[in-house]
Formats: structure tokens, C-alpha cells, sequence
């Protein structure tokens, strides 16, 4: 569930309050009972920056050339290797 905040237009009380995104904005401070509280915009509490936040991110371009065949041991280069 998300949290919004909420700032009292009477008394200047700030709040959070963790609510379903389907329920109404609270219209009542807890404070000073005036129905002033307004829910106010803010940013997320978390940024999703830096690497590895996709697919493309986790794979290695770079392939190690690592064969059993890179010593020509198979045979002469049949295989390719030589």
C-alpha cells in the first residue's frame, strides 16, 4: 500500500498514512479536528538508478575464448582449432 502525506491547512500538522489507493483522502487533522487536511504531492522514497536493472545489463558480450582445442592437441587443426 502506498503512503501519502497529508498538511493541515488550519494548524500546519504534517502526517503520513499508509492507505489503499482506493480509499477517499482524509479531510480531518487528528490534531486540532478541522477538516482541513490536504493530501500533498511527493516524490517516491526510491530511485532505481545504476546498472543491472535490465536484461541487457546481466549478459556478457565478451566471450572467453577458452576451447580444449586451442592447443592444436586434437590432431593437426581437423576440428578447426588450428
Amino acid at each position: 500500500m502506498p503512503i501519502y502525506e497529508y498538511r493541515c491547512g488550519a494548524c500546519g500538522h504534517e502526517m503520513e498514512q499508509m492507505q489503499k489507493m482506493s480509499d477517499e483522502p482524509l479531510k480531518e487533522c487528528p490534531i486540532c479536528q478541522e477538516a482541513k487536511l490536504k493530501k500533498l504531492i511527493s516524490a517516491a522514497g526510491f530511485r532505481l538508478k545504476g546498472s543491472g536493472w535490465y536484461e541487457t545489463d546481466f549478459k556478457n558480450t565478451k566471450k572467453k575464448a577458452t576451447s580444449k582445442h586451442s592447443s592444436g592437441s586434437c590432431g593437426g587443426g581437423s576440428c578447426g582449432c588450428g
